[in-house]
């Protein structure tokens, strides 16, 4: 695929009513992209489209919305799609033994099954038009697991698993697949995940729950609560070198920690990368 001017460029964004989403749909749109933004609940649809925004409803836990959402995205777009960045996505703290198995379906539903649903779906579009670009949004969670985010974990592992074999299998159509990995962002990712929290797992009981009661705190902290958190724009800066380049890379580390791991996980032996992510996570407290 040609690195085509900003204006004849459309892009498909999910996830966008907060955060990361957000920013990127406003700031391509403001560099002259053709931005089609999507949210899953209504009431973000309509305050994006109010602010100039084009914002469809799409729910990636549901088959048939995203199947509706993206006939509605090619009349916007005349058929095309120039890039697709899979941004949707949300957080299901607890621990691994905790989480029924209701909670890790919802987990993925989203997070996995949505994602590379819409994906397929686009793939032969792209191929039809001879080629195009797909960004995963993935995590430093989606290669160095820490406590109390099992479900978010696994979920973001499975991304990148269905990226990296993705990328391999439509090289030959002019396709790049790119991954965007970063450490903690400001964006609503906390509070959402907290509601989520609250919603599938049980406190009273646990083994964990003397851990779970410093997570809380954490989950409640109004503002940063991690070092070298960074804002949307650190995001936002990769999907823009993906639209600008030929040859994108193929993973975008976003942040210290998500660098710093990296390289600890290529040459550290495992007990003790074992040892410093256990201290990173903070039993809970980060």
């Amino acid at each position: 695929m040609t690195t085509h001017s900003p204006s004849t460029t459309k892009v498909l964004i999910t996830g966008c009513s907060t955060g990361i989403g957000y920013h990127c749909a406003k700031h391509l749109q403001s560099m002259g992209y053709q931005v089609i933004a999507t949210c899953r609940k209504q009431k973000d649809v309509r305050r994006l489209n109010n602010q100039g925004l084009t914002c469809l409803q799409l729910d990636l836990a549901d088959s048939q919305s995203i199947k509706s959402a993206l006939e509605k995205v090619l009349l916007e777009t005349q058929g095309k799609i120039d890039l697709l960045f899979n941004n949707g996505a949300f957080g299901l703290p607890g621990a691994v033994e905790d989480l029924s198995r209701q909670a890790m379906e919802y987990q993925f539903q989203t997070n996995v099954f949505g994602t590379q649903e819409l994906t397929n779906l686009v793939v032969p579009i792209m191929r039809k038009q001879g080629g195009g670009k797909i960004i995963y949004n993935s995590s430093i969670l989606g290669f160095a697991a820490m406590q109390y985010r099992g479900a978010y974990n696994a979920s973001k592992f499975a991304i990148e698993g269905f990226a990296d074999t993705l990328r391999l299998e439509v090289k030959k159509d002019n396709i790049k697949v790119s991954l965007i990995e970063p450490g903690a962002i400001i964006s609503d990712f906390r509070k959402n995940a907290f509601e989520q929290f609250k919603r599938w797992i049980p406190r009273q009981g646990s083994a964990h729950q003397s851990s779970y009661e410093a997570m809380v705190t954490r989950l409640e902290t109004v503002g940063p609560s991690a070092p070298f958190t960074l804002g949307p724009e650190a995001v936002t800066k990769c999907v823009l070198h993906v639209l600008q380049k030929s040859q994108p890379k193929i993973r975008y580390r976003v942040t210290v920690p998500t660098i710093a791991f990296a390289l600890l996980k290529r040459f550290l032996p495992n007990r003790l990368l074992d040892i410093l992510l256990i201290k990173a996570g903070g039993n809970g407290k980060r």
